[in-house]
């Protein structure tokens, strides 16, 4: 008879996020997920069947809890520009407000796992897809209506955006200024005119 789970794999997905954004998936142990999620070794490896089968749920739950939302906010027919702007100020909000420093999991994933591991590197492009057509779509429809100007190809726009979202996370990680992340804002705006 198979053994019913004894912990809440929600709260462990939770908490195992957190590691990894703390300490990437080199720096993060099998010790240092048992402690973060409170689930014992035996446990985590039934569950997710090894530290790396953990690190890709957890990257799930990551789409799922942050560009899924994008995406759907995107896709929501406000006005592209007001939503844009929302977005890129929506990132420095949660970067200056973040005691933790905690990493985005999509560029760290990008930048230590994504060269040699293809089910990382499935994942990270996916993510990044979903979100560049979702912002394509939206600087069409803002172009169409008159809110961007219309001089630069959608696709190149979207692409330039999600660059500004990936590179606002990583200056963040050396300087939580608002002020200095906020410039970067108004400039990728200013790009939209």
């Amino acid at each position: 008879m198979a053994r019913v789970r004894e912990f809440d794999t929600e709260a462990a997905l939770e908490a195992a996020m957190s590691a990894f954004r703390r300490r990437g998936y080199e720096g993060t142990s099998v010790q240092d997920l048992v402690d973060a999620t409170g689930v014992g070794r035996g446990s985590l490896y039934a569950a997710f069947g090894s530290k790396e089968g953990l690190y890709l749920a957890v990257m799930d739950r990551y789409r799922e809890r942050y560009a899924i939302p994008l995406v759907e906010l995107l896709g929501s027919g406000a006005p592209a520009r007001d939503l844009i702007r929302a977005v890129l100020v929506g990132v420095v909000d949660e970067i200056v407000h973040d005691g933790e420093r905690l990493s985005c999991l999509i560029v760290s994933a990008t930048t230590e796992r994504l060269p040699h591991d293809p089910d990382v590197a499935k994942r990270v492009r996916a993510t990044t897809a979903s979100l560049d057509d979702a912002l394509t779509e939206a600087i069409r429809q803002a172009q169409a209506s008159g809110q961007v100007a219309g001089a630069r190809d959608a696709r190149d726009l979207a692409g330039f955006l999600l660059a500004t979202v990936h590179g606002l996370r990583v200056m963040g990680a050396i300087t939580a200024d608002r002020g200095s992340l906020m410039r970067i804002v108004e400039v990728a705006m200013g790009c939209l005119d």
